[in-house]
């Protein structure tokens, strides 16, 4: 059952974090509130496919095939978070400057300092849940 839970449990720390992180940034609860959406520190995406990962990796072994597809499957997630997701805020940006219509979200994507952050809270309660729970 706790399997099922971490995922929820990994993207509400993971969020409540940035949440925290954006309003200390901003200075007020509104400037946080603004910038809740794609990107920022840490990863949510990260920290929900990392903690499952690890939890595996910790529960099971590290040297399991299970593992390695789960392995595989964070790497694309990581890949995408940095490299296609950031082209497309890049993109709403160069769009929102040629027109006026509607204004695209141009906060996409993760540097790998976020992305890092996000897999090391991942692996950590992986961690706590394969081992303490």
């Amino acid at each position: 059952m706790k399997f099922f839970l971490l995922p929820f449990v990994a993207w509400v720390v993971s969020g409540s974090l940035k949440f925290l992180i954006n309003t200390l940034k901003s200075g007020s609860l509104k400037g946080g509130k603004k910038l809740i959406g794609y990107g920022g520190l840490p990863s949510t995406h990260t920290s929900i496919i990392s903690s499952a990962v690890f939890f595996y990796g910790f529960s099971e072994g590290f040297f399991n095939p299970i593992f390695t597809l789960g392995l595989s499957v964070m790497m694309l997630f990581l890949m995408d978070a940095h490299n296609l997701r950031r082209k497309i805020g890049v993109h709403a940006e160069v769009l929102n400057t040629l027109q006026n219509k509607i204004a695209l979200r141009e906060r996409m994507g993760h540097t790998w300092l976020e992305i890092f952050c996000g897999l090391i809270l991942g692996a950590i309660l992986g961690y706590i849940f394969a081992k303490i729970l």
